[in-house]
């Protein structure tokens, strides 16, 4: 997870569950949206796809405590190129909740900073798609540089959150606002990394268009909205 025990703590962690529930509260919305475009089976395969995926980004794949937190390769625009933003934001709900219980119960207390984290660039990201991904492409032809600006926005997202996190449980102190210039730096080397994976697992799904009616992805994946 992203935010260690400890760096928010007792009262402070009020807020960190309002926060949580209005990114749940947003993330059931586009849900219900999803369940009317595709159904709800698709739905629930996709968010079980995504949930695997989330669970082996952070137990499987390399990751590195540095500063404040732990940098991962979490892959939230390939997740939403793949699946949807739906399917996408339930994932990262529910890979975490599995791995803090079967895991890290320790990070438990920190669920609702964690996923806060996640799924607010996660809906930052579907708003930059919605801006720089024209209507009629989809999304297996996008570009490196949308690719990019997509990565961009999600671990953006995710290090200005941990360092608001980190700022307000530890405050201004020169050595709190040092070890988050140290995990800023860090992650934001995944974002020269994500595009290139996105464009290599949407170059896949241009060879498995058969998937384009199997409720498994994204309908953007392959069509144009």
């Amino acid at each position: 997870m992203h935010i260690e025990p400890g760096v928010v703590t007792g009262a402070k962690l009020l807020l960190s569950y309002a926060t949580a529930a209005g990114a749940g509260a947003y993330a059931l919305k586009l849900g219900w949206s999803a369940a009317k475009e595709r159904g709800l089976p698709s739905l629930v395969a996709r968010s079980a796809i995504g949930t695997a995926a989330v669970f082996t980004f952070f137990e499987v794949l390399p990751h590195y405590p540095v500063g404040v937190s732990e940098v991962h390769l979490i892959l939230g625009s390939t997740l939403f190129l793949i699946l949807g933003a739906a399917p996408a934001a339930f994932a990262l709900a529910f890979g975490l909740l599995l791995q803090g219980l079967l895991f890290a119960p320790f990070d438990l207390p920190q669920y609702g900073m964690n996923i806060t984290t996640l799924l607010v660039p996660l809906f930052a990201l579907q708003a930059v798609a919605g801006r720089i991904i024209p209507r009629d492409t989809a999304y297996v032809d996008v570009g490196y540089g949308q690719a990019l600006a997509l990565s961009t926005a999600f671990q953006g997202g995710v290090v200005a959150w941990v360092a608001f996190w980190a700022l307000y449980g530890h405050g201004f102190a020169p050595a709190n606002l040092a070890a988050i210039s140290t995990f800023g730096g860090a992650y934001m080397l995944v974002v020269l990394l994500e595009p290139l994976v996105d464009l290599a697992i949407l170059g896949l799904a241009k060879g498995t268009r058969g998937l384009a009616q199997s409720g498994l992805v994204t309908p953007r994946l392959y069509a144009a909205d």
